[in-house]
Parts: C-alpha cells; structure tokens; sequence
C-alpha cells in the first residue's frame, strides 16, 4: 500500500530445512521431489525437529583411536578421593588441629564439608536435569544460568584449577625438601637454599613432568591415578596404625605423646598464633575442594548424570570421616608446640640436668629468645613422626600431591576446552581444538601449565591457598544459586532425577559460601566479585549467540508475565504516558527510515511493534519470515518486535493488527503510517489507506503519519532472496555417490530475483556474505549516494537547526509532547523548539479590518498566553509565532494545481461541486502550505496537528490531497492525530 505498510511483491517462500536421522527420511525427501515434479502438492508428512547444541559448522572429524569412558568409580569417586586427601592432610591437618584445636578444628571441617555436600546436591541436582557434556561445572553454570555466569565461572574455575596444580607441587615440593634435610640432617644444604627457591626448581621440573604424563593420554592417567591411590591408603595406615606405637624418646621430645588424655584436654581448645578461625578455614578449605575433580571429567563419563551425583557423595564420606578421625588422633597424640631436645624432654618428666634448663614445652619467645621449631604448630611434618614409618607418609604425601596436581591439570584444560568452543571470549577459540581419540585438550594442558609456573615461582602455600580458595567457593556459590534459580522460576524444563534435591537448601548454600568467603578475607572475596562481574558483564554487552535454554531466560519470561499483569492491573495516569507505536512498515527492511524514526520515538523505553500484512495468496514461511526479520531488527539495534499476518485484503489484515497487537496495557496507543504519496494511484487502495486511519481512531489510537521528500518504500532497489522450496531441499545426488543415500547432500543454489526484473541462480554462499534479503539491506548495483542518505535519514546524525511545532488546535498536546521526546534524542539534542499556532477568531477579524496596532497587541497577548502555556508543562521554546491571518485566501496558482491533481480521478470521487462544498476546508490546508514553506523549509523537523483529524463527510479524495499539499516539498514532517488524548500534565 505505498507507504502505508503491505508488500504487495515481497516473495518470501522459504522452506524448512529438515535435518533428521528418522527412518524414512530419504524417502520421504525423494516422495517430496517426484510431487513437485508431477506438478502436485508434496504429501503431508509428520516431520520432527531434532534440536542438539553446538554450533553447525562445527568441524565433525572422525578421529583414530580407542575412545576411554569410564565409570563412576574411575572417574569420579578415585579421582575426588585422591583430590581431596591431597596435600592438606598430610602438610597441613595437623597445623590446622595445632591451631584451631580439636572443638574448633573438628567443627572447621565440618563447615567446610557442609559447604561441599549442599553443593553436591545442588550439582547432583543440575547434572540430572539432562545430558551433561565436556566441561563439568562450567557446562552446569553455564547451562543453567546462561553463558555470563557460566562464562565468568568458566575463566575463574580455569584459573583456580591452574592454581591448585601449583598448590599441589609446592606441597610436593617442600614435602621431599623435609624428607631430605630428614634423612641428611646438616649435611643436606639443599640445590640453593632449602628454602623457597629450591620449591621454585623442584615444582619447575615436577610440573613439566606433570606436562608430559598428562598429553600422553587419559589411559596412563587413570594407571598412575590407581598406583597413587593405594600408596595414599596404605600411608594412612602407616599414620593410624603409628599413633598407637609411643616409645622413641627422639620422637616424645618432638611432641609426640602417643594416646593421652592430658594431650588431648591441652589440645582441645584453640592455640591461634596469628591466625584466627577463618584464616584457618581459608588454608584448609582447598583440602574439600576435590569435589569437582569428578564433574570435570564430565565428557570422559560413561554416564555423568549417575557418576557425578554417586561418586561425589561417596568421596565425601569417606573423607569427612578420615579428616574427624584423623583431627581426632593428631589433638590426642600430638603437642602444639615442642623443642624437640632430649635433654629438656627429660628435665621436664625427671628432674634431672641444669636447673636453669627450660621444659621441652615451654617454647614462649622471650624464654628461648626465639621459638620452637616443632609440634604440630611449627612442624608440616608432624604426620612422619607418628607413623610407623615417615618414608611411607612420605611416599604417601607425594602420591596425594601429585595425583591432585595431576587431577587439576587435567580438569583445568577440558573446562577452558568447553568455554572456548562455545565462543564466549574472544581469542579463546585456538584452545578448543582437540586431539587424538579423546579430544584431548593439549593446547589446555600447555596454558595451564604457564599459569600454574608462575604460580609455583612465587612458593608459598598458605598465600596461593587463601587465593584459591575464594574462588572455588565462588563457583560453589553458583552451583547452588543456579539449581535455586532453576526451582524458583518453574521452567517445564527443570526436572532432575535426584530425589535429594531442596532448592531452599540451595539457597541456604549460596548465603553460607558468600559468608565463607567474606569471613576467611573480605579483601580478596571483593577482588573475586569485581573479576566475576567483570567478565559478566563483558559476556552481557558482547551478546554471543547462545540459546541454552537458562534458567535465566526462564526468569525473564516469568518476570516480563509478571510485570505485564502488574502493568495491566495499574490505572493510566497521564504523568506515565508513553507513546506505545504499531508501526504499518510491510517489511521492515523496505521502510527502514520508518522503522528508525519509530525507534526514535520509543528507543527501548516503550513499545515497538512492527506490522506486516502479507497481500499475496502463494504459501508464505511466515514462522521463518518472523524468526529473520526479528534477527535483523536485532542487528539493526531496533528495540521492537515484528509481527506478520498474511491476508489477500490489506484493510481487513491491518484491522486485525490494531484490534489484536499487544497484550493487556502493553499495547499500542499510537498508529504510525508512512504517508500515502501516491493517493491518486488505484485509488481503491488509498480508501483502504484511508479507512485504516479512521478505524485507529475508533479504537482510541492517536495517529501519526510520516512523509519524507524521498519517500519511506526503497522495496524496489533491494535484492529480493526467493527460496524456491523444490530447489533448496532435493538432495543432489551425483553418481559417485548415487549407491550411499544415508546422508544426502543438500544443493547449495538457490534462486534469486534482482530488482524484481530477473531471477538468476547464485551458491547459498554468495548471498549469505551479501546478507538475505530480509537481513540486510541490498542494492542489485550501484545506486545514487543520495538514496543511501535517504534510507539513512534517522540513523545517527547529528543535527542542528530547529524542530517546528505546528500546534494548530488544542488535542491532547501530542505534538509538543512527541517534540519533546524527540529533542531528548541524542540526533536532536542540539535542536531548537519553535512553536507556530494560529491566531483566534478575534484575531482574524482584526487582520481583516486592518486594525494594525490592536492586532499587535492581541498577537503578543496569545504568544505570551501560549508561553505560559509552554512553561506551566515545562517545555523550553526557543520562539513561539501566532499566524493571524489564514482566513486569506490562498494564490492562485496553488488552488489550480490543487485541482489539476483532481482532473484524473473518476467523477464518482471527486468533481467540481465537491471542490466548492469544501473550499474552506481546502484553502485552510493551501494557506498552511504557504505558511510552512515560508517559515519552516529549513527547519530539521517539522511536527503538525492535522487540521482535521476525521474525514468526516469530507471526501477522501479531498482530504488526501490537501494533506499531500501541505506537506509536500518539505523536510520529514509529522503529521499528528492525538485523539483528544491528553498527554501533558503541569502537576507533579
């Protein structure tokens, strides 16, 4: 309809594109092809979307290999357990008992181990709730709670991963630097000093080692994991089976008292030396944070959704009980602190030896004038002396070290893997190449690596440990939140098979791991959020493409349901007015200056509805057109949504959008037309244009019309993209390959009509860098710069001059309020408002008798009522003119062009009687013409009251053409039918 918003020629028959493995579907392909070729309907078919995630073009290779799954027990519960009896509980469970005591020591673990098991639950929860690919907890996060949490967790997780790989060697390290200077004494002077610079060499070689073992493939993995492993059991019975076995008076020197009642009433309250509770915890946090080391093995699972939940929970129980155990038997056999000399160990039972001799327990600074160097305060190594033999504590301190480093550094890689396939950051993707059967993520494996080698250069545990523990429990707070989000929004698609699930408790985890992290050092848990938000935030405003179906997009449907019964269920008030469009644009891509302008008016901050009336009675993909168009409004940053109707009548399609468009008060109050140029052309459908109009008012629309010199309808210059559905879904078949029909090939070339005049057949390939045709903007050759400036006449540019308000009567203030808006655009910021209204009846009359003085003084008095006006609504005007004299009457030359446009239509609607009947109508339109050329030819905008909003019994003829002479040859101009709505308010 012109301007008005159908698409009489747009051809958009665009088939779906089935991608099935079903039994049948070739044939049924072939069945489709031989209808079409005999000239009938294709038969009906039953079809089925087969939805899987993950990007299409990605590279499917079939790789050699033997493929490595394993189970629940191998890789799940041995590989949490070997995490989690790492290099804590044997460096640093004693200094913790030493510390914080038995009372508080005990309760310190189960802290934590209540931390660890609501977050199991809660990962049990989301792993449950479908298939659970490569990538572990950051797949869970990220699938649950969309790609910026999941994307933010990924990198956190990535790091405090390569952080505890160098945890892990350090405690490798300074544990063999004990065995030796043990097994040397003095004479053991280390590779430099013994101290942090030979952990930095050692952890150097270690870690390269670590390196190697790991690229030669998970199999050998899992083989050293089960040797490690029985050499971790067996030095735990070395530790039980010692602490029953008192009697070297070396070792009772050094603390060791064996079962004792009074060692254990010392040790049953806290002996803080500058630590407290929390600093503590944050130390031994990272002993339980083995959890994961079973999720993050996910892709290599036979079955995640089984493995996780089960070896989890059980690695936690058996853990949590050595750790009681063991607390429990290092507080009642082992002193906090202790010289270690003989001779002080037996003045202090005998009484025997120098009388100025201390007790081997009296270790005060001011006493020795400096401190003891054992018990399990100052010795890592207190977990040899009371084995039966420290070599196997040793061997089993290496095996727990090193099979944790060796856990980490595998996980580490395979979550950075996932999150560089998915494309979140930028530059990530090279470490989403895989090798070999089992993908391995070598590149992963070598990044890890680097980090984890600067963090063994700077070799203090206890700083590394405190570092990593913020952000584990910071993924721990996600896991939880995320199974609560899922809960609390109701999606249909949350249902986890773990019965054990409580989404409150949940919740209660995701309060108790932001408090541990505040209280174990509120400085680095700051420094957490601001990386965590960060990262969230970049994901956020980088928008990748990543439809996961999140609990977050859940929330935000059942938000937006809530805030529009909320929105319903509010009285209007006239403060909180909002011009909300139905835009009659066709297709959005052939209107785009009208699509901008509208965008203008609402920028995100109303309702945007884009209106398509399909006139064309072939088959149209209208579910496929609505999908592309929303993509391409999208890309355009048009904050709006579309909708398509197909109806061989564009009156009564159009009916149909404004009766039914929006949903209860979000619906359009405002009908936005492109004006109708060409009116005397089949004029049929200029009373269909017409008759629109009319029917918003019926349904209490305002009505706005936009004209521009150049014209809103560029359809006729774009390269149209005609999918014809025989063409684009016949396999083609060559004869190679005639004999395998398991995966037809789809032909690449599709059929394209340019600039309406041929259709020429391209490669799928070209047209999509040109983009489709309701994609993207595209010219079939090259076309005059000034119709790219006319497409782009509301696309970010600055103006400067004047907006002019034609307020010719009183409906509503639409047009000042709509200038308002406008001037509060960052385009028309630096634009002045002038406003132009017609003098009054008194006024005129004055005019007519020449009564000069006293027609000054009236004119001032209504601009300076006018101002009043203006200033009581708070509306800043750079210049207000009163038109006193419209009762003139038009020139001449203007009323016969007036009725040469008339000379072509049919007498039946129009002729020379109906011209006189309506001359006052008419020279009121002609006069303002005049008044606008004269006044507003250079002005940026020009927004103006129609003059006579109904058509009344005005002929439609009539009516279009005098609002075509007023409004041609002149900047974009607004024609504005507010409806008597009021829209300005001067109360606060």
């Amino acid at each position: 309809m012109g301007d008005a918003g159908a698409d009489d020629d747009s051809n958009y028959n665009k088939p779906f594109l089935l991608e099935s493995y079903l039994p049948g579907f070739e044939e049924s392909r072939l069945l489709k092809r031989m209808d079409h070729e005999k000239g009938e309907p294709p038969a009906n078919k039953l079809t089925f979307d087969i939805i899987e995630e993950g990007d299409e073009n990605e590279e499917k290779e079939v790789k050699k290999g033997k493929v490595i799954k394993f189970g629940w027990v191998e890789g799940v519960f041995m590989r949490c357990l070997l995490n989690i009896w790492g290099v804590m509980l044997f460096l640093r469970l004693t200094w913790v008992i030493g510390q914080a005591g038995i009372i508080q020591g005990l309760l310190l673990m189960t802290i934590a181990n209540v931390v660890t098991t609501i977050t199991t639950l809660s990962m049990s929860a989301v792993c449950t709730n479908g298939q659970i690919k490569g990538g572990g907890v950051y797949y869970m996060i990220s699938r649950s709670l969309g790609p910026e949490f999941g994307g933010a967790i990924g990198l956190m997780f990535t790091l405090a991963n390569s952080i505890a790989v160098a945890m892990y060697v350090i405690g490798f390290c300074e544990s063999l630097l004990d065995m030796l200077t043990g097994i040397y004494g003095d004479a053991f002077t280390g590779i430099i000093d013994k101290g942090v610079n030979d952990v930095r060499i050692i952890g150097s070689g270690t870690l390269f080692i670590l390196l190697i073992i790991a690229v030669v493939g998970m199999e050998w993995i899992t083989r050293v994991q089960k040797v490690l492993l029985v050499l971790l059991i067996f030095s735990q019975i070395d530790f039980v089976i010692g602490s029953f076995l008192s009697f070297d008076i070396e070792e009772r020197a050094k603390g060791f008292t064996g079962w004792n009642l009074e060692t254990a009433a010392e040790n049953i309250h806290p002996h803080y030396s500058g630590e407290s509770f929390w600093t503590v915890f944050a130390v031994f946090f990272p002993a339980v944070t083995g959890i994961t080391a079973g999720a993050n093995m996910s892709g290599d699972l036979k079955d995640p959704g089984m493995a996780i939940p089960r070896g989890t929970f059980y690695a936690i129980a058996i853990t949590y009980v050595t750790y009681i155990v063991y607390g429990v038997m290092v507080g009642c056999t082992y002193l906090t602190q202790a010289s270690g000399h003989v001779s002080e160990y037996i003045f202090t039972f005998n009484g025997t030896g120098d009388g100025e001799m201390l007790e081997f327990t009296d270790c005060s600074f001011e006493a020795r004038n400096g401190s003891c160097i054992f018990g399990t305060v100052n010795d890592q190594q207190t977990m040899t002396i009371i084995s039966v033999t420290g070599y196997l504590i040793y061997g089993g301190c290496f095996a727990a070290t090193l099979s944790s480093a060796i856990a980490s550094l595998v996980g580490a890689p395979r979550v950075l893997q996932a999150l560089a396939k998915d494309k979140l950051y930028p530059g990530i993707e090279l470490f989403a190449k895989g090798y070999g059967a089992n993908n391995d993520p070598v590149r992963g494996y070598i990044f890890v690596f680097c980090l984890a080698l600067i963090c063994i250069l700077i070799g203090d545990l206890n700083v590394v440990s405190s570092l990593l523990s913020n952000f584990f429990v910071a993924s721990y707070a996600l896991i939880n939140f995320s199974s609560f989000h899922a809960s609390v929004t109701k999606s249909p698609g949350w249902r986890p098979s773990f019965k054990y699930f409580n989404p409150w408790l949940s919740l209660f985890g995701t309060f108790l791991c932001l408090s541990v992290m505040f209280l174990m050092d509120w400085k680095t848990a700051i420094l957490t959020f601001v990386i965590i938000c960060i990262l969230y935030m970049w994901i956020h405003y980088r928008k990748p493409e990543a439809n996961w179906g999140s609990s977050t997009q859940a929330a935000v449907f059942v938000n937006a349901l809530k805030s529009v019964q909320t929105l319903t269920d509010t009285p209007e008030h006239v403060k909180n007015f909002r011009p909300k469009l139905l835009v009659l644009s066709g297709n959005p891509t052939h209107r785009i200056p009208l699509i901008d302008f509208g965008n203008l008016i609402t920028k995100k901050l109303s309702l945007l509805i884009c209106s398509h009336v399909v006139t064309e009675n072939k088959p149209k993909n209208i579910v496929k057109l609505k999908e592309d168009v929303q993509g391409w409004m999208k890309k355009q940053k048009v904050a709006g949504f579309y909708n398509v109707l197909q109806n061989s009548n564009f009156e009564e399609g159009a009916s149909a959008c404004l009766s039914l468009s929006g949903l209860g008060r979000l619906a359009p109050n405002m009908l936005l037309l492109g004006f109708r140029a060409e009116w005397d052309k089949s004029f049929s459908k200029t009373m269909q244009y017409i008759n629109i109009w009319q029917k918003a008012y019926d349904l209490k629309l305002s009505v706005i019309v936009l004209r521009l010199r150049s014209g809103l309808d560029f359809s006729s210059h774009i390269l149209e993209e005609e999918l014809i559905e025989a063409e684009d879904v016949e396999p083609a078949i060559s004869e190679s390959d005639s004999s395998d029909r398991t995966n037809p090939v789809l032909t690449r070339k599709i059929s394209v009509e340019q600039g309406g005049k041929k259709k020429v057949s391209v490669d799928r390939a070209q047209v999509s860098k040109l983009g489709l045709a309701i994609n993207m903007l595209v010219f079939g050759g090259a076309q005059p710069r000034d119709m790219v400036a006319d497409i782009k006449e509301f696309q970010d540019k600055k103006r400067r001059g004047n907006i002019d308000i034609w307020w010719l009567h009183d409906d509503g203030g639409m047009p000042v309020l709509l200038s308002h808006i406008l001037h509060s655009r960052q385009q028309f910021a630096e634009c002045k408002l002038r406003v132009f209204t017609l003098g009054s009846e008194k006024l005129a009359k004055q005019a007519n008798m020449f009564s000069i003085f006293t027609r000054n003084i009236e004119t001032n008095m209504e601009t300076k009522h006018m101002k009043d006006v203006l200033t009581n609504f708070r509306i800043s005007t750079s210049d207000i003119t009163v038109i006193s004299n419209m009762k003139v009457s038009a020139k001449a030359e203007l009323w016969n062009e007036f009725r040469a446009s008339l000379k072509n239509l049919p007498r039946e609607v129009v002729n020379e009687n109906d011209i006189e009947k309506e001359q006052e109508f008419i020279n009121k339109h002609l006069r303002l013409s005049e008044e606008m050329q004269k006044n507003s030819r250079d002005a940026q905008m020009i927004m103006v009251t129609l003059p006579q909003q109904y058509i009344g019994n005005t002929k439609p003829a009539i009516y279009m053409a005098s609002l075509d002479f007023m409004t041609r040859n002149l900047p974009p101009t607004l024609l504005i039918g507010g409806n008597n709505v009021s829209v300005l308010t001067s109360f606060t």
